[in-house]
């Protein structure tokens, strides 16, 4: 399959229009193809799946630029209202990120930055999440410029198998210590959450959820040995549970590094 002459690029996360992992993430793919931005007003993490029903969604031009817009819904709601009122057709590809802290193991349940992605590829478009395992979000990404290039244009290229979005998370390291690329299963975790008591007001009790969260990371197979072991993780997820995997189709994308 040889390469679309203009490819059109949807980017989204659940960070918001203003992160500054979808700024770097739409600026690198502005060199790829046509790049239409549609993401959350604000901060949005931690909706999963979730799409507004109950009241109605705003969209707007951002800086009067036609192809950048923001969603006061969430990361689903951006795919689906780009795809269906604001893109000219349906894109070659969907990148949502770079989100800002970790989306392996079991977060990836939680993430709205991969379920963006994955409402893309029920909508037939060839997807990948892009997360970093730190927090900060003064990390320079610059360094993985190359790779993440390389990983869009193989996607645009080969497309992906049917009803399979990449979850790709980078290890918190210096990109110069980063040993490879190694595609994975997602590793057993769990969240210990602590509810702190905010206040209490007219009978009610108000909490802050905050927690740790810890993964199993002994299992070569598994995104969580990857990661601790200073490889950059690509989970493929599918969107229907009960597929059965096939890893060995995308082993083209662990020589990208």
């Amino acid at each position: 399959m040889t390469m679309k002459n203009n490819p059109i690029i949807l980017v989204i996360n659940d960070d918001g229009i203003s992160s500054k992992g979808i700024l770097f993430l739409s600026s690198l793919m502005s060199n790829l193809g046509e790049v239409f931005v549609i993401a959350p007003d604000s901060d949005r993490s931690g909706l999963s799946h979730s799409m507004t029903l109950n009241h109605p969604i705003s969209i707007q031009p951002v800086d009067k630029d036609k192809n950048k817009y923001m969603c006061s819904g969430t990361p689903v709601d951006c795919v689906k209202l780009g795809v269906n009122k604001i893109l000219p057709r349906l894109p070659d590809l969907c990148v949502s990120g770079i989100n800002h802290g970790s989306n392996h193991s079991i977060n990836g349940l939680y993430s709205g930055t991969l379920h963006g992605a994955m409402e893309a590829t029920i909508q037939g478009i060839p997807s990948i999440s892009f997360s970093h395992l730190s927090y900060d979000d003064s990390v320079d990404l610059t360094a993985y410029s190359s790779l993440i290039t390389k990983i869009c244009l193989n996607t645009i290229k080969y497309n992906l198998p049917e009803g399979i979005t990449l979850n790709i998370n980078f290890p918190n390291i210096n990109f110069d210590q980063i040993k490879g690329v190694k595609l994975c299963n997602p590793s057993k975790g769990k969240w210990h959450e602590e509810f702190n008591i905010i206040k209490k007001q007219n009978n009610k009790s108000y909490y802050k959820i905050s927690g740790k969260f810890t993964s199993v990371n002994k299992n070569i197979e598994t995104d969580s040995w990857a990661l601790h072991n200073n490889f950059i993780s690509i989970v493929p997820t599918a969107i229907n549970y009960s597929s059965d995997l096939t890893i060995n189709e995308l082993k083209y994308l662990e020589n990208v590094f």
